[in-house]
């Protein structure tokens, strides 16, 4: 192609490039009239196209389209005009198998196509009858105003009869087909996503991240799905405002209704996809053998630590025992040692006194002149001598006789005279000792028994001198309190002679010691006293006080007049002369714990309890454990009293 251009009286000749295709989109004016044939499917408002001529677009366009458009001419046929919105839409259209696939463009080349087919008037060129009023031209035109319009395809979709809302269930069938049998329901269901890149399921090897944002996904789907489609009545037919209003309520509840059903429906399919997918459980069983492996790991660490632990402890122990060992052979060496040693001290002192007896015999035990042994002044100087000699060896220490020992080591047979003055010397050195420990004794007025080892018993001797005075005796009704309160407060008793010692101070005015009650109850004991002995002797003193203070009192005279509450003097001044035994002890108390003071005929009852006991008796006896228990607290209180 030459294009020729004229500029003033000049020509001018140029080739014309090859043409191409652009796609255009309409702005301004042109957008508006584009925008208002798509929804009003005319002509355009003052633009002057028609339907033909804008949709009349080049034939390259249609071309290039490989959708295939079906012509079921027998179909067409079969359809009601008045019944078009049962009909299916992308059949009329011939987009049976394409359906929700169609873009816009298939749309419109398909509507094009039936209308050139199917047209009333090309029809009635070709000689067929049509009928104006009933003819399913008018169904063509329907199906194209539905799926043509954005809002009504997409609620004609929502509805499309093709599609199968059946959800698979959780049976071990569809467990083991688990990919085959929900991997297309998930990709056909995928369509209502609101959101784009829709998660679809995987294989068996998905990662737990994909699986994990799949469900994620599917549990927060967002559906675009609505049926407004299937609304009974149209509000444009209502007569007034308020029929209108009624039939938009009417139809968003039954709207609502069913958008409720189908996202039920899709909790469903989800439901039954967590519960069918092995995946699932692999992961299950993967986060149940983590945490048993960390629930282990943690055992394992507080076993290593309690292990540990232990460890240490044993150690200590072993070191507490290695040390507690070691002293105990330190002290049992300690203590082997000072036996050696006090067996060596022995030893010597045996040599040493052994050595001193030697040298008494060697210088006939220092008498002055020959041994006469038939003169009976010198028989009693030998014996003295012998005497001393002994008392030397017990009561000179070990360096004292080893050094008398010495001085006499120099001596020698004609030495007699000397020898017998270092004798007499260290007899006189003794006397002297035992002389000063005797008057120091004496002088300090104690009883102690420990005086040097020199004086021998002399403690002894005057602490039995003072048992002997007439001080320190003890009185009939002393030893009745000892007798008492040895029975009152038996062994285990804490502070037992303390307490004792006060017992009987306190009722007999004296001031006596716990060492010397101690020694009054040996001395007791030691005279076969058992506490059956002692209580027997206790009743006999009580009894025999009784009688002479009965045969003393002015009250003599009339001992055989019976008293009205007594029937024997014995039981008008309280002796109980029939010591309580411990079977009847045993009864008075439980009785006492079974017949409360708050019945009147306490007494009476407690009496009828116990066998050979009357009332006035066992009122006695109950005085008498009364006083026993408050004299035995306040002995107690006053040996506690003055630690506090």
């Amino acid at each position: 192609m030459v294009e020729v251009q004229t500029v003033g009286h000049s020509e001018v000749f140029r080739k014309l490039s090859g043409t191409c295709h652009t796609d255009v989109e309409p702005v301004g004016r042109w957008f508006r009239a584009w925008w208002y044939h798509h929804q009003r499917n005319g002509a355009l408002s003052g633009e002057g196209l028609s339907l033909a001529e804008s949709g009349s677009q080049s034939d390259e366009e249609v071309e290039c389209s490989t959708v295939e458009i079906e012509d079921d001419v027998e179909y067409l046929r079969s359809l009601d005009p008045k019944e078009w919105k049962d009909q299916d839409h992308y059949a009329v259209l011939g987009l049976k198998k394409v359906r929700i696939n169609a873009t816009e463009d298939d749309i419109k080349r398909a509507y094009r196509q039936k209308v050139l087919r199917h047209h009333p008037d090309k029809r009635k060129a070709a000689g067929e009858e049509v009928r104006a009023d009933d003819d399913y031209f008018t169904c063509i035109t329907k199906a194209y105003e539905t799926l043509s319009v954005a809002s009504k395809r997409r609620a004609y979709d929502s509805v499309d009869s093709e599609f199968d809302d059946d959800v698979p269930s959780s049976n071990a069938a569809n467990k083991s087909r688990f990919f085959e049998v929900f991997s297309p329901v998930v990709a056909a269901n995928a369509r209502w996503s609101v959101r784009s890149n829709v998660p679809l399921l995987g294989d068996v090897n998905s990662s737990r991240d994909h699986v994990e944002n799949f469900y994620d996904f599917w549990y927060n789907f967002e559906s675009w799905r609505e049926f407004s489609y299937l609304d009974e009545e149209e509000k444009d037919k209502g007569q007034d405002r308020e029929e209108r209003r009624w039939i938009e309520k009417q139809n968003k509840a039954e709207r609502a209704r069913r958008k409720k059903e189908e996202m039920s429906r899709l909790r469903s399919l989800v439901d039954a996809a967590y519960a069918c997918d092995p995946r699932i459980l692999r992961f299950k069983e993967e986060d149940k053998q983590k945490k048993l492996d960390d629930k282990k790991a943690k055992q394992d660490a507080v076993r290593a630590r309690k292990e540990e632990e232990e460890r240490k402890r044993r150690e200590e122990e072993e070191n507490k025992l290695r040390i507690k060992r070691q002293a105990e052979e330190a002290a049992r060496a300690r203590q082997n040692a000072a036996k050696r040693e006090k067996e060596n001290a022995k030893r010597a002192l045996k040599r040493e006194r052994e050595q001193l007896h030697k040298y008494g015999k060697q210088f006939n035990y220092f008498t002055v002149g020959p041994a006469t042994p038939t003169t009976v002044q010198d028989e009693a100087q030998l014996v003295k001598r012998m005497a001393d000699l002994d008392r030397l060896c017990e009561l000179l220490t070990i360096d004292e006789l080893d050094k008398l020992n010495k001085k006499m080591a120099v001596l020698s047979l004609d030495c007699v005279d000397q020898g017998q003055t270092i004798f007499d010397e260290a007899v006189d050195e003794l006397n002297r000792r035992i002389d000063e420990e005797k008057q120091q004794h004496l002088g300090g007025g104690g009883g102690s028994s420990s005086t040097g080892g020199l004086t021998g018993g002399s403690g002894t001797s005057s602490s039995s001198s003072k048992k002997k005075g007439g001080a320190n005796q003890w009185s009939p009704e002393e030893l009745n309190l000892l007798i008492k309160a040895v029975n009152l407060f038996p062994a285990g008793t804490n502070q037992r002679w303390e307490v004792v010692a006060n017992f009987i101070n306190q009722h007999h005015g004296g001031n006596r010691a716990a060492k010397e009650v101690l020694a009054q109850a040996k001395e007791l004991q030691s005279g076969d006293f058992s506490r059956s002995a002692l209580k027997e002797a206790a009743n006999k003193a009580a009894y025999n006080k009784f009688e002479k203070e009965s045969k003393a009192g002015p009250a003599a005279s009339e001992e055989s007049i019976p008293s009205e509450r007594y029937e024997t003097p014995a039981e008008q001044l309280g002796i109980n002369l029939t010591p309580w035994t411990a079977d009847e002890q045993r009864l008075l108390e439980q009785a006492l714990k079974t017949y409360p003071a708050s019945l009147s005929d306490r007494w009476e009852r407690i009496a009828e309890a116990i066998p050979n006991r009357s009332k006035k008796e066992c009122m006695k006896r109950y005085k008498e454990l009364v006083e026993l228990v408050r004299a035995k607290k306040s002995a107690q209180a006053a040996v506690v009293q003055p630690k506090k």
